[in-house]
C-alpha cells in the first residue's frame, strides 16, 4: 500500500512531471482493480446493470468496456475462478 501512498502525494505534489506521471500510474491501478472486480461481480452472476450501477456509469458502458476482455480471458485460458475440466 505505501506504494500507492506515495503515488497519491507524488499526483498532489508541486512538480508537474513527477505529478502527471503518478496520476497515470494511479488509473492504470484503477483500470486493473476494476477489472478485477468487474470479473468477479459477473463470476458471482451480477448482471451488467447491478455492476454499472455500483461503478456510476451506464450497463452499456460497463459491457462495451468489459465483455470483450472477459471473453479474450476465458479464450486465452486468464479466467480466475473458473477450472479446466
Amino acid at each position: 500500500m505505501s506504494q500507492q501512498m506515495s503515488l497519491a502525494q507524488a499526483a498532489s505534489g508541486p512538480d508537474p512531471a513527477q505529478g502527471l506521471r503518478a496520476a497515470r500510474e494511479l488509473r492504470e491501478l484503477a483500470e486493473r482493480l476494476e477489472s478485477l472486480q468487474v470479473r468477479n461481480a459477473r463470476d458471482h452472476g451480477w448482471s451488467w446493470q447491478e455492476i454499472a450501477f455500483f461503478l456510476g456509469v451506464s450497463k452499456q458502458a460497463v459491457h462495451k468496456k468489459h465483455a470483450n476482455r472477459q471473453r479474450s480471458a476465458v479464450l486465452h485460458g486468464k479466467h480466475e475462478g473458473h477450472e479446466e475440466r
